[in-house]
């Protein structure tokens, strides 16, 4: 009998192993194994992995890029409650692994990322009044990016922080509206202004230059009694005047014809 109970217990052991003593760990995924909850210092690669059973579980960490979608509310430097939408995309890097697993339970994001990012932004968005944070999406992106950075360390790569949306209450929108409506307005009237003066400038150096042009055909013609002459020459067709009389009391009629 207890020969038999040996031979039984062995088979079972068996197909335990046959049947739960390998894991494979997917591409793009790192195993971090875990055997009565002492964790392994090392992760285990993709591919076909054989463990213990029952008392050992490989747990799968993603190490390729992924995003995350939050929400943070932060204030303005004129105290305006500003409401952002983020996407964050990051990765887990495969020497951190482990150290991700023992410190945040395998869920780096909840614990880790999305606090330092609401913190960073948090930060940014305090030293701006709320219509530079609406006018100023990328700068403001930029500056959370490089805080989240330095807050998280070598611990997981954050590649971007993309705000998606910055949402002010309706009555501080409204007054952004209509202060912009009004900015424009202004500009268009001061370029209706600029023009309207350019154009009388315009208007005033060609009437100037007109008169300087008769003054001085004026002048000519006074002083050189000549160019009368010179001009009715320019003007004649070549056809000789009728005259008519003699002597100063001659009278030139000229031809009437064609």
């Amino acid at each position: 009998m207890f020969k038999k109970i040996q031979v039984l217990l062995m088979i079972f052991s068996l197909s335990l192993l046959s049947g739960c003593g390998c894991t494979v760990v997917q591409p793009g995924t790192v195993g971090v194994k875990v055997s009565l909850g002492d964790l392994s210092p090392n992760a285990l690669p993709a591919g076909l992995q054989w463990h213990a059973p029952a008392i050992t579980t490989i747990h799968e960490i993603s190490i390729q890029q992924q995003t995350k979608q939050m929400k943070a509310e932060c204030y303005s430097s004129d105290l305006q409650q500003v409401n952002a939408e983020l996407s964050v995309l990051y990765r887990v890097p495969t020497d951190q692994v482990i150290t991700l697993y023992s410190k945040y339970s395998g869920e780096a994001f909840e614990s880790l990322v999305a606090p330092r990012v609401a913190e960073a932004l948090k930060e940014i968005t305090a030293t701006q009044n709320a219509e530079s944070i609406v006018h100023n999406r990328e700068k403001i992106k930029q500056a959370t990016l490089v805080s989240v950075r330095e807050k998280i360390g070598n611990l997981i790569v954050i590649e971007d922080v993309v705000i998606q949306n910055i949402t002010l209450s309706k009555e501080l929108e409204s007054a952004i509206e209509s202060k912009m409506v009004q900015q424009q307005e202004a500009a268009k009237a001061e370029f209706t202004k600029n023009k309207a003066v350019i154009e009388a400038e315009t208007a005033l150096i060609r009437a100037q230059g007109e008169a300087n042009a008769i003054k001085v055909r004026a002048t000519a013609l006074r002083d050189n009694a000549g160019v009368v002459d010179l001009m009715i020459a320019e003007k004649w067709n070549g056809v000789a005047p009728l005259v008519v009389g003699a002597g100063h009391g001659a009278n030139v009629l000229l031809p009437i014809g064609k």
